[in-house]
């Protein structure tokens, strides 16, 4: 499933809190983005038609919750990065996440942990 860089943020307010209500998705996502409850509305009624969230109603008011898990909404989207922009390689990832990311000791040695675990697998 494709989502924009919007949807995103959406989809991260729901998991964290569901059911939520536009309100209380517009509260949760970081930052002041300034969309219009409009705005959110519209976007909440895209991914009800994609089937990554459920709507219901109690009275007058709508509930949003996540119809994908987390993790394979990530995992489509890497899937969708490595093909279109990696080109099926993992190097520029590697190099990005140790250059320009900087990422932490804890989260480095996580990672050697992964790829360990990984080779012992094969």
């Amino acid at each position: 499933m494709k989502l924009s860089q919007n949807e995103w943020k959406i989809m991260n307010a729901l998991w964290k809190k569901s059911p939520a209500t536009a309100r209380e998705i517009i509260e949760q996502i970081p930052g002041n983005v300034g969309w219009a409850y409009t705005t959110v509305k519209t976007m909440l009624s895209r991914l009800v038609a994609k089937e990554a969230v459920s709507e219901y109603k109690r009275g007058n008011t709508s509930f949003y919750e996540p119809l994908i898990a987390r993790d394979r909404a990530h995992k489509g989207a890497f899937t969708d990065l490595f093909e279109k922009v990696l080109d099926g390689t993992v190097e520029p990832l590697m190099h990005y996440l140790i250059e320009e990311k900087k990422i932490s000791k804890k989260e480095r040695q996580e990672l050697i942990r992964m790829l360990e675990q990984a080779t012992k697998e094969d």
